[in-house]
């Protein structure tokens, strides 16, 4: 039970370091313009917020992927291939904070390596 704590703890910290030194090559304006260039903000904000008609946003707001993501293992290779190749439309784990429709692929939209940096930017937040 301890070596299990242990692992999951450094295991833990291996991903927040990683994730810190991606995020820091990635600040905030060059992250945000690489974002509205791949057009994310159509269905993504930065910050959760319900619309003004009642209804959910089509995307999940990035600091609620963060919330979810972040502390688990192989969670930036995981959303870089969903930012590239779209999501599960069968998922249902965004259904109380967005729309709940599943994200399209965006290989043409956005490089490997950009959606890369972006999703270790989100993460860091």
């Amino acid at each position: 039970m301890i070596h299990r704590t242990l692992l999951a703890g450094l295991a833990s910290l291996f991903l927040f370091v990683s994730v810190s030194a991606q995020a820091d090559d990635v600040n905030d304006e060059k992250a945000k313009k690489m974002a509205n260039n791949a057009g994310c903000f159509t269905c993504h904000t930065l910050k959760h917020q319900d619309l003004k008609s009642g209804s959910k946003p089509v995307g999940p707001a990035w600091e609620d992927v963060a919330l979810q993501y972040k502390s688990k293992p192989g969670a930036a290779e995981f959303l870089t291939r969903i930012v590239l190749e779209g999501s599960n439309p069968y998922a249902s784990h965004w259904k109380s904070k967005a729309a709940g429709l599943a994200m399209p692929p965006n290989a043409v939209a956005i490089s490997e390596t950009d959606a890369r940096q972006l999703v270790f930017w989100i993460l860091s937040h």
